[in-house]
């Protein structure tokens, strides 16, 4: 049993984080950032013991912030404290995860073939499209923050790990890292259309 104490921290936690989360409905990021940094261990704990995968629990984590941005707005403190809702998000998209990952091992292209793939010239309709998409893609990224833009193109363009960019730009890890988590969530937020292949 926690102490009464340990009990009205845990009150007050619940409290600022149900403010966050109110805040993040409104479409506030920086709220969004300080939910990241509470409660990122937790919850990649969770997905890591579903997944037993680091590297696949990394991206279902982001999945799970990206969730908790679109749906801030549904979130009841009547039906439980933010830390369950947070979990149980966690949980869900780590099983489907699990599920998807059964069946895409095994309908996988050997290699070989998505090789040959790429070599067969693209129409001019495929051209547009992906021309099209690369506008989006630019678009989207003129949209994030100076901070956030910067850590993503120096990751994806210039292959820089999280602590080559700390290191680059004179920042701690863990703000490279909140900075990167959050551009990727708006981008995806941002790019779901072509994502979903609806462009």
């Amino acid at each position: 049993m926690g102490s009464p104490r340990d009990s009205i921290e845990k009150r007050e936690r619940d409290q600022d984080w149900i403010e966050l989360i109110k805040k993040v409905s409104e479409g506030d990021q920086s709220a969004l950032a300080t939910l990241y940094d509470a409660t990122n261990r937790l919850i990649f704990g969770l997905i890591v013991r579903i997944l037993g995968d680091r590297a696949t629990a990394e991206e279902v984590l982001l999945d799970v912030y990206t969730q908790v941005w679109r749906q801030a707005a549904t979130y009841d403190r009547q039906r439980g404290a933010p830390l369950a809702w947070f979990m149980t998000i966690a949980r869900s998209r780590a099983i489907d995860r699990l599920r998807s990952g059964k069946k895409e091992q095994q309908s996988k292209e050997p290699l070989e073939a998505v090789g040959e793939a790429r070599d067969i010239r693209l129409s001019p309709e495929e051209d547009t499209v992906i021309s099209e998409r690369k506008k989006l893609v630019r678009s989207a990224l003129d949209k994030l923050s100076p901070e956030q833009r910067e850590v993503i193109e120096l990751a994806y363009y210039s292959g820089l790990s999280h602590s080559e960019i700390a290191t680059q730009l004179g920042q701690p890890l863990g703000t490279v890292k909140t900075r990167t988590r959050l551009g990727m969530i708006k981008l995806r937020e941002m790019l779901r259309p072509v994502l979903e292949g609806q462009i």
